[in-house]
């Protein structure tokens, strides 16, 4: 995240979470490699890490290592922060669309009440619609944002709706189950009604042509007015407007809804108070009581200046083994990169495994004194960068079931440069990626022999480690210069591509560095030579499978990699660093000179620094739409072709572990872990559980 959700494994194994306006968040990517450094103990052989595979999913299954070691105030804490986690669930299903849960309730309705031929064709096509749905909270994408439409007919889904009894349906008030369905038929069947959740595409108005629920009778041109009325250019503490509101117009005027008590979303948010208030009383110490107060005092206010207070309270608890990110975090699903979708990352820390990411940490000045940046673009004094490996407890929101691998927040920039921020690794997260990885993308893609060897030797702890740079040091470094903005508005839609490759070239830059090997963090640049093999085919082919041929690239973290990899290749040309081969029908992209590629990393972070330094939109625009967003339409076609012969899911998310209270006299005297199977009864639970909206808000 620089944010928070980076929903892979880094491309590295794969990709970035950030909030950043540009979210500073790591998400896995393809998860295909075969990692052979895993650090993490292997605490049950026969955990059986994958559960299914459908569309283009795999759903996985994560376990969390010494739980059971834990205090009961520890497991207590864990399980009043993962009910609050999941109290917001119906936030992010909301602002995704505007009928996503009316959608998921009808869905929801006809699985527990279907009678039928279970069997049939058709119903078979209805439950992979469901299950895609229910991943995505939504009928859009969660990746690609593309709106996908169920294989059974319309005339068959509509039997399944006239085979409920109304008072099953999402209906709204008088409303007949057949106008019910003359209403919602087109929304689910019709590929030009919300064909897009994300529209990044600046030559349209990217609000109408986005289906997220965040705008409402407002277009592009009025949003940005109505926010560049309340920016204050002149603060030095600027909070991040309309980071928690729907902009809506009534009566001709424009209007925010704030998402708070007794606002928008009242009915959820109540019920995440409630849990967050339960975890005061068992909170592990002062630092952390404070941060969680502050988060139940901004969910009751909705001032932006309140969840300001509370993130600095957030990067001060260091100590705790237990945390927690809640709330309105990355601003992806904003084609404005304004709003913050909901999302909850319950951990504890890995105390061992945190030993590495702290290394680097503790250096974090050296790295921003020996970086490439402008002298006048570093910063003289890195603040409080607290680094750790963490393991995932619950997930719920935009960051599931498709979750971040690496966290980096919070987002608000003058908040990171005086205070510090928070950068962590979800290590078993990464461990459940590599236990079922595999290394067919490896023997397609690369080269050689001797190119494949070297990725499945040295790419597992090469990712971590891109992992680690990219969220301690990358997005903690750099300065703006007095008087430009926040990036989200200098360099708008373009803000989150352009932080993510920032973060990305400052790892790749020292991952050819002989200081991760001082730090014993690395044992030698080969690891580095791994991963910079891995960037530049991931970044421009292998990526390219999660795309419709023909499209172009839309999504952040896509954009990125394609970008820094393609300007390295053009750049490289006359020096031959990255040769293009062709043998036997298939491409291949080979670096021919490592150090040769390290400077050009180093020039283009510079570059991009720049560009954040100043607010130089036009530049980052050039950069992101000369490299970042066209596809080679015959190298696309290849790519596909390949990809589809390995039958595997490009992409992949998770089933999250129960906590289960265990009472005695009212009182709770253990709490217990158990590691669900089945990713369709657990959609069900939380639809029945964790419901709290109206369908429509």
């Amino acid at each position: 995240m620089n944010s928070t959700k980076l929903f892979i494994l880094p491309i590295t194994v794969a990709l970035t979470l950030s909030a950043c306006k540009s979210s500073q968040r790591e998400i896995s990517d393809d998860a295909v490699i075969l990692k052979k450094d895993s650090t993490m103990p292997d605490t049950s052989k026969s955990f059986e890490y994958i559960s299914e595979q459908f569309a283009d999913l795999r759903i996985l299954r994560y376990e969390i290592p010494g739980f059971n070691e834990l205090t009961l105030q520890q497991k207590e804490l864990l399980y009043y922060l993962s009910e609050a986690a999941l109290c917001g669930r119906d936030i992010a299903w909301d602002q995704n669309y505007k009928y996503a849960l009316t959608i998921r309730k009808t869905i929801d309705a006809i699985v527990e009440n279907y009678k039928g031929d279970v069997n049939s064709a058709d119903y078979k096509n209805f439950i992979v619609y469901a299950k895609r749905v229910w991943f995505s909270r939504g009928i859009h994408h969660h990746y690609s944002s593309d709106k996908f439409m169920p294989e059974c007919s319309q005339a068959y889904f509509t039997s399944l709706i006239k085979g409920l009894d109304i008072s099953l349906l999402p209906v709204k008030q008088s409303e007949t189950k057949e106008a019910f369905i003359t209403r919602m038929m087109p929304v689910i069947f019709d590929p030009k009604v919300a064909p897009k959740k994300v529209s990044l595409d600046a030559t349209k108005d990217m609000i109408i042509n986005s289906a997220v629920n965040f705008y409402e009778g407002v277009n592009q041109e009025e949003a940005i007015a109505f926010y560049e009325k309340l920016t204050d250019r002149k603060s030095k503490t600027p909070v991040m407007v309309g980071l928690n509101s729907k902009l809506i117009k009534e009566n001709g005027v424009i209007v925010e809804k704030t998402w708070k008590v007794g606002g928008m979303y009242t009915k959820a948010i109540e019920k995440i108070v409630y849990w967050l208030e339960r975890a005061i009383t068992v909170a592990e110490n002062p630092e952390q009581k404070s941060a969680l107060e502050k988060l139940v005092v901004f969910y009751k206010s909705g001032s932006l200046k309140d969840f300001d207070d509370y993130n600095i309270a957030w990067v001060k608890d260091s100590n705790s083994a237990i945390d927690v990110v809640n709330g309105f975090i990355e601003v992806y699903e904003d084609p404005l990169g304004k709003k913050g979708s909901y999302e909850s990352v319950v951990s504890v820390k890995d105390f061992e495994a945190s030993k590495r990411i702290a290394a680097i940490g503790a250096n974090a000045q050296w790295f921003e004194d020996h970086s490439t940046l402008f002298p006048e673009h570093k910063k003289k004094n890195v603040k409080g960068i607290s680094a750790k490996v963490i393991n995932a407890v619950m997930e719920s929101g935009d960051a599931a079931p498709s979750t971040p691998i690496g966290i980096n927040l919070p987002n608000n920039e003058w908040i990171r440069e005086t205070h510090g921020s928070k950068s962590v690794n979800l290590g078993n997260i990464v461990e459940a990626y590599d236990k079922a990885a595999g290394g067919s993308v490896v023997n397609e893609f690369y080269y050689n022999e001797a190119i494949k060897k070297n990725v499945l030797d040295y790419a597992g702890l090469a990712d971590k480690l891109h992992t680690d740079m990219h969220e301690v040091i990358g997005h903690a470094s750099g300065q703006i210069e007095p008087g430009v903005g926040q990036p989200h508005e200098t360099l708008k839609n373009y803000a989150s591509s352009l932080e993510e490759a920032r973060a990305d070239l400052v790892a790749l830059y020292y991952l050819m560095d002989e200081k991760l090997v001082e730090l014993g963090v690395m044992p030698s640049l080969d690891y580095g030579k791994a991963a910079y093999d891995e960037y530049i085919t991931k970044g421009l082919m292998v990526q390219l499978s999660r795309l419709k041929l023909g499209d172009n690239i839309e999504e952040a973290h896509m954009r990125n990699r394609q970008m820094v990899a393609a300007w390295a290749y053009e750049k490289g040309k006359s020096q031959n660093v990255i040769e293009k081969k062709t043998e036997n029908g298939k491409t291949y992209f080979v670096i021919k000179d490592y150090l040769k590629l390290r400077v050009l990393f180093g020039e283009l972070l510079r570059e991009i620094q720049r560009i954040k330094s100043k607010g130089d939109y036009q530049a980052g625009k050039n950069l992101i739409e000369n490299y970042g967003v066209k596809v080679d339409l015959a190298l696309h076609k290849e790519v596909l072709e390949r990809y589809k012969k390995l039958s595997m899911a490009p992409y992949q998310g998770f089933i999250q572990p129960k906590l289960i209270p265990v009472m005695e006299g009212g009182k709770i005297v253990n709490v217990k872990v158990e590691y669900p199977t089945n990713f369709m009864n657990q959609m069900l639970e939380y639809g029945k559980n964790y419901s709290y909206l109206p369908a429509e808000n």
